[in-house]
């Protein structure tokens, strides 16, 4: 039966993307295309491995490589245009060739990087390099990190802690590598301690791979619907069918509390009573329905949610707010839940928190048009014009329709063009200004704001 309440999280299963396998070899330096601009030989070589010509990268990186041998980055990007180009095996020859000569950290690290590429040596011959590679170079965090992955790859889940643990605490700017450790946590019954590193992962800067990753695996450790008995789930349609689809939450009610009768610890049936209950304008029923779901599984972070949106509903900011903050404690995949947070804290004039809330909720929904736009109002209350553009920009590109998100650039633009220092800052703000105002007016004549801001420009 397929549930879909809640946003049910589907099963997911851990898989070697990007984080695990061969994308990690790249730099993370982020190179494109070269654009007519002569490029760093790193860059250069970066840029043909995105392109997927590791031949041309080669000669660019084995020079390099010859000159800083001990470049962790330069390294991995070797093993990676040798693995792309199809000479794993030429190369590990090579790399054992080498250390047989002059042993180095490095060498022993490629050469793991090499074997963990291939699935038949991705076991205790790759664990092995790496454990030489540390003993060589004790203070890499890159070498703790990878062997770490390796001995995840391998189910090895207790001995990955250790390394993965080493990896963060010589490499805490890296919070992408949180999230193998807490897929270790999370193996290793650590379920709290897997919740808090995706935590420090979205308050990062984890790319959209990484956000989806720890999405997944947040989604695997609070799977409201699992265990639910069978024998309750046509009910539990039923249900559900009368709260979502056919708005008619007295007759879910009534659903829900049949199945409570035979089954009373189910907390996400309270839960879902709670919502109907609210839908009823019953809050009294529904307050009550969402702390038995707390008290029944008080590490969901969803029933926190639901429990502060509903006094947010009835002015309760304050309660509101500890309810939030706790939601994004236990589940800090709740987008939602840092919107209010940063809402909340705008409210209150409390800008850096209301930035940092803000952040993670545009990180985890990219494209979510509230979220930018009130990260763009911090942005713009804190004086940071360009940051502000930015996250206009982000959404008024995109959506050119968008015509409230072209008046707030224009309007942006106007006061930066008031407040500039220089001639020069003034005109290049005035352009900008009269561009987004001009788009605006052209799909609103009598728009009376964007007039106004003009006028006010030509009379500077």
């Amino acid at each position: 039966m397929h549930l879909k309440p809640l946003n049910r999280p589907c099963s997911h299963r851990w898989t070697r993307v990007a984080l695990l396998g061969l994308g990690l070899l790249a730099t993370g330096c982020g190179h494109g295309k070269a654009t007519g601009t002569a490029l760093a030989p790193q860059a250069q070589a970066r840029a043909y491995l995105d392109e997927n010509q590791p031949e041309k990268a080669l000669p660019l990186l084995r020079e390099l490589h010859a000159r800083t041998p001990d470049d962790v980055d330069v390294a991995r990007a070797l093993t990676e245009a040798q693995v792309k180009a199809g000479h794993a095996d030429a190369w590990g020859e090579e790399l054992r060739q080498a250390i047989a000569r002059n042993e180095r950290a490095t060498d022993q690290y490629m050469l793991g990087l090499t074997l963990f590429s291939r699935a038949k040596d991705a076991g205790q011959p790759t664990v092995a390099a790496f454990e030489r590679a540390i003993t060589l170079s004790p203070t890499t965090a890159e070498f703790h990190y990878r062997l770490g992955v390796a001995r995840l790859e391998s189910e090895q889940y207790v001995a990955a802690l250790g390394p993965l643990r080493k990896a963060v605490e010589l490499a805490p700017e890296r919070a992408g590598w949180k999230l193998p450790l807490a897929k270790a946590l999370a193996r290793t019954g650590d379920t709290t301690g897997a919740v808090e590193a995706l935590g420090t992962v979205v308050r990062g800067t984890p790319s959209p791979g990484e956000v989806a990753t720890a999405r997944a695996l947040m989604n695997q450790l609070a799977d409201p619907f699992q265990g639910f008995p069978k024998a309750a789930e046509a009910k539990l349609e039923e249900g559900m069918r009368f709260l979502h689809e056919l708005d008619a939450p007295q007759h879910a009610v009534i659903a829900f509390e049949e199945i409570l009768h035979d089954y009373p610890d189910l907390a996400v049936v309270h839960s879902l009573l709670g919502l109907a209950y609210q839908r009823l304008d019953d809050a009294g029923r529904a307050v009550d329905e969402f702390k038995q779901a707390i008290e029944r599984a008080p590490r969901d972070g969803k029933n926190q949610l639901y429990l502060g949106e509903l006094y947010l509903s009835r002015q309760r900011p304050d309660a509101a707010r500890a309810a939030f903050e706790k939601a994004v404690v236990l589940n800090p995949m709740l987008e939602l839940a840092w919107f209010r947070l940063g809402d909340l804290s705008l409210d209150a004039r409390d800008l850096p928190a209301a930035k940092s809330a803000f952040q993670v909720s545009v990180t985890l929904e990219p494209n979510s048009v509230p979220a930018r736009g009130k990260l763009a109002l911090v942005y713009q209350l804190d004086g940071d014009y360009p940051a502000a553009q930015r996250e206009l920009k982000h959404v008024a590109e995109k959506d050119p329709e968008n015509t409230e998100f072209a008046l707030r650039l224009g309007l942006l633009y106007t006061d930066e063009a008031q407040k500039a220092r220089s001639p020069q800052e003034r005109q290049k703000a005035t352009a900008e200004a009269e561009r987004w105002l001009g788009k605006v007016l052209e799909t609103q004549p009598d728009n009376a704001v964007a007039s106004r801001a003009l006028q006010l420009l030509k009379g500077q």
